[in-house]
């Protein structure tokens, strides 16, 4: 009996070792935008395939950037494109797959007023600007439909920290006002002009929360997350819309024509389309379009594996947590450039 004991003992631990042994790990880190989308989507993702165990650090875009360049990670995330000088970096082709949509919206603070606030890239360029320095401006009453805004000064807020949400915000301005685009400009960091600043959204929600008559950017999950009111934006069709799943994700699919699954790295802010909300992004999930910086057959075909299910199956997650799913076309056109990653110049058989 003794020896059956130490038999079976001996064959469980051979398959323990084999378990572990068969056990494929995958390394991402970058953008804190996506991250909770993708934590999501990990835990469903190894609930049915336990054998890949995929670890995704929120270290902020640039970090995920660098980390691939460097080779210490298998895939970054980025709310904002590669730039050239990122691209030559990286020494190797970089595909950029979009993963899911987001938008950043106008929060606001607005004492006694009810109702649904309406702006216009312009007039939010011109408070940044410090040109309309109150609430019941004109410019922000005849939009209103003669609401009663009350009489207080605006105190923008704003990121002190590099982030992909300042990319976008201030890109999108960039297209809405000359003044804005020659002053402050476009940037993951940028010098505001006046008001008070924070770091991340947390810090750009807390000024806002704290003080009446303030007006920031924020993450449209943050905003929804947190009970923060936030206001519809005129798009360049001309309508006035709230942002919301569906109308960021009409934003990703007008511009469709300008994309290719060679290149997937677009701007959807200011696009047109009767529903589209106007301050609208990307992030995408970035790999080399050679894996041989992974070095592991096995692990190159779970993360191309692991990719097309995030394009596929993933995106039913995304509205449940206020991300935009990508439009079917878009999410069409990520998929064929995941098959068109290879490994040593080979495709790669992926598990899909």
């Amino acid at each position: 009996m003794l020896t059956l004991i130490k038999r079976t003992a001996v064959a469980v631990m051979a398959l323990s070792a084999g378990a572990a042994m068969a056990e494929t790990r995958l390394q991402g880190a970058g953008a804190t935008f996506p991250n909770p989308i993708y934590q999501r989507w990990v835990s469903e993702y190894q609930k049915v395939n336990s054998d890949v165990k995929i670890d995704y650090q929120s270290i902020g875009s640039g970090g995920g950037i660098k980390g691939l360049t460097e080779k210490t990670v298998d895939f970054a995330g980025s709310d904002a494109p590669m730039s050239k000088k990122e691209t030559e970096a990286a020494g190797s082709a970089v595909v950029h797959i979009p993963t899911v949509a987001g938008a950043v919206v106008p929060a606001y603070n607005l004492p006694g007023f009810s109702g649904e606030l309406k702006l216009t890239g312009e007039i939010i360029a011109e408070i940044y600007l410090g040109k309309i320095t109150k609430w019941n401006d004109a410019k922000i009453a005849g939009i209103n439909d003669g609401a009663k805004l009350p009489d207080i000064a605006i105190t923008p807020a704003f990121r002190t920290d590099g982030s992909g949400t300042t990319f976008v915000f201030t890109n999108y301005l960039t297209t809405q006002s000359e003044d804005f685009k020659a002053t402050i400009g476009a940037g993951k960091q940028v010098q505001f002009k006046n008001g008070q600043g924070g770091k991340g959204n947390e810090g750009v929600t807390a000024v806002v929360q704290q003080t009446p008559g303030a007006l920031g950017y924020v993450e449209l999950n943050y905003a929804l997350a947190n009970k923060i009111s936030f206001a519809s934006v005129k798009n360049v069709d001309g309508n006035f819309v709230k942002a919301s799943p569906a109308t960021v994700s009409a934003a990703g699919a007008g511009a469709l024509a300008k994309m290719t699954a060679d290149k997937l790295q677009v701007d959807i802010w200011n696009q047109s389309g009767k529903e589209s909300y106007p301050i609208s992004a990307f992030t995408y999930v970035l790999v080399f379009k050679d894996l041989n910086n992974i070095k592991d057959a096995n692990k190159a075909k779970a993360l191309v594996a692991f990719l097309n299910w995030a394009v596929t199956d993933g995106q039913k997650l995304a509205g449940e947590m206020d991300y935009a799913p990508l439009a079917p076309e878009v999410a069409k056109l990520a998929q064929d450039a995941i098959k068109g990653l290879s490994m040593g110049g080979k495709p790669i058989a992926s598990a899909q």
